[in-house]
């Protein structure tokens, strides 16, 4: 099976997210940082076992550690969409700011990008988004028809790579702005701020569930929640009932590698498969929890028959 676009592995989400559907019937895909090849391994293995779409997302870090090669991730990520065909897989490159390194990422095969532009002004914002959308729409490569494209509004506290807000200078998505934000852009999910943050938290986040029923009824497009490791599970559930379509997961995912591969390291032991492989498992036990607890788990087939009916 190739990548699919974000747009497509949210569809039926978003479909339930926005339409007058039970709650519990609803569900969020979770999109979750690696940094190496055996932490997406374990992303995408994790998805297998709760038959669960999912979404591969690249950091600018990551990028970083491979050697700057968007190619290399996406080449991976394709042959990984082939070795696992029954799991509905999206590659995501996650907050950049570089308007080229976006469009470089979509010619490589990413089939979904997020441009931050949110600590620019809501009209410069809404031009570089727009700029990216229309690029990405009308790109396609390796089978895959165009790219899907995320957007934020709304500033998170914390830090992600080169983009760094304090606590004082975060601020709420305002939901008067969503709708004119999102028919000028033409994005098909936004990133919102209700009082997440990316990183470790000091204590229980304090989400504003109130925006977050606004924002919702702006807009149909995908809502997605970033800063997800440390959020109660509760507030993670109220979230998904509420239509939230995306949560992505990272710092905790590092975490929890690491502590695999430690759990492994031995002075005797000199097989490196033996030493990642744990981490990799790890991976996988903590990406199935994930599925399970954003009501993700079984959805694979309904992701797959939201695609095939559209053909």
């Amino acid at each position: 099976m190739p990548l699919l676009t974000m747009k497509q592995i949210m569809a039926d989400s978003v479909k339930r997210a926005t339409t007058d559907v039970k709650p519990e019937e609803r569900y969020a895909v979770g999109a979750f940082n690696f940094s190496t090849l055996e932490e997406m391994i374990g992303i995408v293995e994790g998805a297998k076992e709760k038959n669960s779409p999912v979404i591969l997302m690249a950091s600018l870090g990551a990028v970083k550690y491979y050697n700057n090669s968007l190619e290399l991730i996406a080449d991976t990520a394709r042959g990984l969409a082939m070795a696992y065909p029954e799991v509905p897989i999206c590659l995501h490159l996650d907050h950049a700011t570089d308007l080229e390194q976006i469009k470089h990422a979509v010619v490589a095969g990413f089939t979904n990008v997020m441009i931050d532009a949110s600590q620019e002004s809501f009209e410069v914002n809404i031009a570089k988004s727009k700029e990216i959308a229309d690029f990405a729409h009308n790109h396609s490569v390796y089978g895959v028809d165009g790219c899907s494209v995320e957007a934020e509004l709304g500033m998170l506290a914390g830090h992600e790579d080169e983009v760094h807000v304090e606590e004082s200078g975060k601020a709420y998505t305002d939901p008067s702005l969503v709708r004119e934000f999102v028919e000028k852009t033409g994005i098909d999910a936004l990133a919102v701020s209700i009082g997440t943050a990316h990183g470790y938290y000091k204590a229980d986040p304090e989400i504003r569930f109130d925006l977050l029923e606004k924002i919702r009824k702006q807009t149909d497009v995908a809502i997605v929640l970033h800063g997800g490791t440390g959020v109660p599970e509760e507030d993670f559930k109220k979230c998904v009932a509420m239509g939230m379509s995306k949560i992505n997961v990272g710092t905790g995912l590092k975490k929890v590698f690491s502590e695999g591969v430690k759990s492994a390291v031995k002075p005797e032991e000199n097989d490196p498969r033996k030493v990642v492989g744990p981490g990799r498992h790890a991976i996988s036990a903590e990406i199935a929890k994930n599925c399970d607890l954003f009501n993700c788990t079984g959805k694979a087939p309904y992701v797959l028959k939201s695609i095939y009916s559209e053909i």
